[in-house]
Order: C-alpha cells, then structure tokens, then sequence
C-alpha cells in the first residue's frame, strides 16, 4: 500500500466480468480519499456472501469491472470532515452496499458502522452483520414466531441457517431444518433443529407434514429459491407464511398469484436493504445480534478461512454448498 495525493493504492479483488469465478482478479486499486461521510476502513477479514456470487454471476447487474464484497471488519484508518462518531484505530464491522470489501482498504459510510467488541476477533466481525441482520428481520418481520411455533429452515447448516435456527429455537419454535449429509445434520440440531431433513434423500414435504400431523408448517424460509420453492407450496400450512431472501441454487420458477389462494399462503420478499434505510435501523438489528452473541445463545460458526487472494476458490466453494458455516476471507498488509 501507497500514498498519494488522489488516495492509497491497495490489493483488491475485482470482477472484470460476470461469469464464474474466473473473472476475479487480484490486483491493485487506487482508493480516493473518503468523502465527508466516509470512512476509509483498513481490512482485516472479508465475508463471503451468496449476493456477491449473485453479482459475479450477473444475476445482479453491476456494471464491472468492480471491487468485489459488501461485508467487512477492521480498524478505522482516516476519517472525513463530517465523521464524529469515529476515529483512527476504532474497531468497526459493516456491511455496504458496493462497499468493496475485498480489499486490503475501503471507504465506508459512516452510518453504515458497526462498532465491533473487543471480545470479538475480525474474523467473527466479518461473520455477523449481513447474515446476522437478515436473519433479524426474517425472524421478526414477516410472521410473529410464537412457542411452539413450526419454522422450516432451508440450507441449515450454512452461516445464515445455523444463524437462524438459533434464533428460531431461542424463541422456543419447533424448528425444522433441511440439509444435504449427515455432518451438516450434526450442526444443525447443535444450532436447535429439533427435526432434521436430509434433502438428498427424504421428501421435506412428506416429512413436514409427518411431523405436523399433515397440517402443514407455519413459516418456511427459504434462501434457496429453484429447487425448494415449488415445494414449499405444498408444505406450508393453511394461512401459513413463506419468506423467500435468496437463490443458491437459481431463481424460484413462477407462479400466478391465484396459486396462494387455495390454502390463502402469505408469501414475503426478503432483501435487507428493504430493513436498514438508515444508520438507526440498522444498528437496532446489529445490536439484537450482538446482544444474542454476548448472552452466549447465539454463536458464530465460521467453517472456513481463505486469504483475499483465493476469493475465487472460496466462493466457488460456497456456490456449490461445498460448506457450512460462514466462510471468511482474511486479509494481510
């Protein structure tokens, strides 16, 4: 890294393209000065996110090439004219969109911060806000989780299932949990499935409805979209509620609306940005996380490490649910 009039010029990952992850390059960036509401953070430790394989995929248009990343921890390395709240070698997490948080350096808005413990490494610091803050508003925004309660968990023994099923279970829900082998199984009944689905092999409709007398759940969340959506349609109960926030494995098939009236089904949108629309909610659901990671109900499981240069053999591991837990990047200087 180097100084200049304009910046500094640092290591980043950038998408030249979309395409797979051959598209990302390590290379050098010149960074502009951060502007009167900016932060300029120095990187520690990147998270690894599905919305970044979105982007590189193009599912999400970006016009390219761009830094790659929207979820980082670090210290705080220079300040704007406007910033009060921070200064240099504050501990700080975030998550931004285009923030370009694969990188050694990235300017960040001030409002977007997230003051990061000491009890915390940087490694959990780059774990916790994206995952951590929309499984905040997929708890408790669309549908008021009661004990007792049925909650069907796609992918939950990835970082934002487990996350999940923590938060669902410490709500005394019956939580339900879909996975692909009998190890990531494991870690979901540790994160408080009480029933476990191995998809590869069992029917989650067929056994859903065993498990709730053929009722139907009360609340499906599925971050997986193609391969699951069509299913849940039937597994869900009568005036049941289902919550789609992502696409791992392709965009859910469409239906016609009329297709929710036979059992009256609820169907939510999900997308964080839509649930931080300014620094005091987003900080309201960052401090729900915290406060569950310091109670000690809520834990962070990070499955893997990779340093920034390998963000593209990281991510290809995440596309092809090759993980669990959250996968981090960690970043050197």
């Amino acid at each position: 890294m180097t100084t200049t009039e304009t910046g500094i010029k640092c290591r980043a990952i950038r998408a030249c393209s979309t395409g797979d992850q051959s598209v990302l390059q390590f290379e050098e960036i010149e960074l502009p000065p951060p502007q009167a509401h900016e932060v300029r953070v120095k990187i520690m430790a990147a998270g690894i996110n599905f919305i970044d394989i979105y982007e590189r995929r193009g599912s999400y248009q970006v016009p390219t090439p761009y830094t790659v990343g929207r979820e980082g921890a670090g210290l705080v390395d220079a300040v704007g004219s406007s910033v009060k709240d921070f200064k240099p070698g504050d501990r700080v997490a975030f998550c931004a969109h285009r923030s370009g948080a694969y990188s050694q350096y990235a300017n960040v808005c001030a409002d977007l911060l997230i003051p990061l413990p000491e009890k915390l490494s940087f490694e959990q610091g780059a774990a916790f806000p994206l995952q951590g803050m929309t499984a905040h508003y997929l708890i408790f925004e669309f549908y008021k989780i009661e004990p007792g309660s049925t909650v069907l968990i796609h992918a939950a023994a990835g970082g934002m299932g487990l996350l999940l099923c923590q938060w669902a279970h410490h709500l005394n829900a019956k939580v339900i949990g879909t996975t692909s082998t009998e190890d990531k199984a494991t870690l979901a009944r540790e994160a408080g499935c009480d029933k476990v689905i191995l998809y590869t092999s069992q029917d989650f409709v067929e056994e859903c409805k065993n498990y709730t007398d053929n009722k139907g759940v009360d609340y499906i969340i599925d971050g997986v979209g193609k391969t699951t959506f069509e299913k849940d349609l039937e597994a869900v109960r009568m005036r049941g509620h289902i919550a789609i926030f992502g696409s791992a494995s392709g965009r859910a098939e469409p239906i016609s609306p009329n297709v929710l009236q036979q059992k009256s089904i609820t169907l939510h949108g999900g997308s964080l940005g839509c649930f931080m629309q300014n620094g005091a909610e987003m900080r309201m659901r960052a401090n729900a996380v915290l406060e569950g990671i310091e109670q000690k109900w809520l834990n962070l499981r990070i499955g893997e490490t990779f340093p920034l240069q390998l963000a593209g053999k990281a991510q290809n591991l995440v596309e092809t649910r090759q993980t669990s837990g959250k996968v981090v990047l960690t970043v050197e200087h």
